[in-house]
């Protein structure tokens, strides 16, 4: 991948600078997902349940269910277009899991936060995910060098 195939390119302080509100966007997408994982469970236990035979005693709350998860997949959604928008990829809504593409070198990484670290503390290489973080090491020359904001990140 180029850089052209992103938004932006971000280097550490914009990505921390960013982090307020990509923070408080994941933390309701993390929160709407598993309410959203939840109310899916709960459906699926009704529908197991479900006697067609007889009255059909979970039929008001299946619709129910139905068109909450209908409304707040929608909201899902949107929370994921909002950081698309930002320039940031979403990689888990439930863990609040999002990457920051960043120019390091002659190449393009991800800075990757979690919804429960302070700041960006992490990267990885574009088809390492999650399993590859390596730790950014503060006030190391390299850190300086390829992320700082005199990195020449594009931002």
């Amino acid at each position: 991948m180029e850089a052209s195939d992103f938004k932006r390119l971000f280097t550490v302080d914009e990505a921390n600078a960013m982090l307020p509100l990509v923070r408080a966007i994941c933390r309701d997408l993390s929160n709407l997902a598993r309410e959203v994982i939840d109310r899916r469970q709960r459906l699926s236990f009704l529908q197991s349940r479900r006697e067609k035979d007889r009255d059909d005693l979970y039929g008001e709350e299946l619709a129910q269910i139905e068109e909450e998860l209908e409304k707040d997949s929608e909201r899902l959604e949107e929370y994921v277009h909002e950081l698309k928008e930002l320039g940031v990829e979403p990689k888990n809504a439930v863990e609040g899991l999002v990457d920051f593409p960043c120019a390091m070198e002659d190449r393009i990484i991800y800075l990757c936060w979690k919804l429960d670290e302070p700041e960006v503390l992490h990267w990885h290489e574009l088809d390492a995910g999650f399993a590859g973080r390596q730790p950014l090491t503060a006030g190391s020359s390299a850190v300086e060098e390829n992320f700082g904001s005199d990195s020449g990140g594009l931002g």
